[in-house]
């Protein structure tokens, strides 16, 4: 196991209760979504774009967890591999990607990878409020999102 995984653990060993239940899919969660990230920053760089992946990235609403320029094609995306039939986001995270958007004049992406369907990438501005969350269905997404080919 790298050392990297190995921190992560025993971060989350101290965090949560052995019986919690919580460490595991904390774990594997963090993995999944890191692996989504992954794959799209290897997509990106082999369409020939220069990519950054924020440090820090889903701790704090300050950045996106992408970054992705080409000549004159920048992307902002937040990235999120999730298996349900919605996916929402809590008021304050959107509040910060429009003011990020807003400060930097970069569209601020949500990319959702769902499995076995792939990738959907649609603005921020898509989620529609409902009530303590803005949300989006997949319905939605596979109507707006666009494919990560799309946009190269």
């Amino acid at each position: 196991m790298p050392s990297y995984r190995r921190t992560i653990v025993v971060s989350a060993l101290l965090l949560f209760p052995a019986n919690s239940g919580l460490v595991e899919m904390t774990f594997r969660t963090y993995v999944k979504g890191a692996r989504a990230e992954r794959e799209l920053i290897a997509f990106f760089s082999e369409h020939g774009f220069a990519v950054i992946r924020a440090a820090g990235s889903g701790v704090n609403s300050l950045s996106p967890d992408l970054l992705a320029f080409r000549a004159g094609r920048q992307y902002a995306i937040e990235c999120k591999s999730w298996d349900s039939s919605s996916l929402s986001f809590e008021k304050e995270k959107v509040a910060g990607m429009k003011a990020w958007e807003e400060t930097t004049g970069i569209t601020y992406m949500v990319g959702w990878r769902v499995s076995r369907e792939g990738w959907f990438i649609f603005p921020v501005h898509m989620l529609e409020e409902q009530g303590k969350t803005f949300t989006i269905t997949l319905s939605k997404a596979k109507l707006i999102g666009r494919k990560p080919e799309e946009l190269v």
